[in-house]
């Protein structure tokens, strides 16, 4: 022991103790590999992503093919109740909405009334669809005298109408009208735009026409319409703006707010 002192512990010893008090912590070895959690937390978003997708499809599929669908207007032939630019809602449930790439249907709750402005597939192009107002009922008698229309007998008040003074005239695509005439028919028949009939609606039948009289292409023309074409019931109007107009952003300037709402 040196003199005075009473370290009693081996220098060596003492060296080792200080030694192992300030060792570093070991880094971690990164050639064994990366951590894998975040790569399955990636996988897991990018499948929980998917799978929100696919059930946002299928419910916007059901929506849209049995219960409801929107229908941009874009002719005047329904005019002042339709006017281009109007959104509408349509209520498919009402007849039963079609099943997709089937020719199955499912049922609806109620059928169509006379009066009830209906979306529905033309016979006379299988491209189109069209909103009309339903007029003519199966076993009704019709008839139009001067722009006056006549259910069984009896001229309708119908204030809905409009007309544009657009004259009248014949069109050979009228013909179809003969062989629905009431009776014996009318020697050397020849129906025009605001003079035609009386025809009667056979079963399982409808005559469709626009509120826009003077410029509408409707039944008067193409024809009676089969009850499976009709593809709903116009409900509401869910915004409006004009088309027409060449204003930048007509959707938002030119936004026509009074009618949103407006239900029929």
């Amino acid at each position: 022991m040196p003199p005075g002192g009473n370290e009693t512990v081996p220098r060596r010893r003492g060296a080792a103790i200080i030694k192992t008090r300030f060792r570093r912590t070991p880094k971690p070895d990164k050639s064994q590999g990366k951590d894998k959690t975040p790569s399955r937390g990636v996988r897991e978003t990018v499948i929980d992503w998917l799978r929100t997708i696919a059930w946002a499809a299928v419910g916007w599929l059901i929506l849209s093919s049995f219960l409801v669908r929107t229908f941009v207007i874009d002719s005047g032939s329904m005019e002042d109740t339709l006017l281009v630019g109007d959104f509408v809602v349509v209520n498919r449930a009402a007849f039963g909405g079609r099943v997709p790439l089937t020719g199955l249907r499912v049922p609806g709750y109620s059928e169509p009334a006379r009066g009830d402005i209906l979306v529905f597939d033309p016979p006379h192009d299988d491209t189109l669809v069209l909103v009309k107002r339903l007029v003519g009922m199966p076993g009704d008698t019709l008839e139009m005298r001067d722009q006056v229309l006549f259910l069984n007998g009896d001229p309708q008040n119908e204030p809905y109408v409009s007309h544009t003074g657009f004259p009248d005239y014949h069109s050979a695509d009228m013909g179809w009208q003969i062989d629905h005439l009431v009776g014996d028919g009318i020697p050397d028949y020849r129906p025009t735009r605001d003079n035609w009939g009386p025809i009667e609606i056979p079963p399982d039948r409808y005559f469709m026409m626009g509120d826009h009289r003077d410029d509408s292409l409707d039944s008067r023309s193409w024809g009676l319409l089969e009850r499976w074409r009709f593809e709903g019931r116009a409900v509401a109007i869910y915004f409006s703006y004009d088309r027409n107009s060449y204003r930048p952003f007509a959707w938002l300037t030119e936004a026509r707010l009074g009618r949103i709402g407006k239900r029929f």
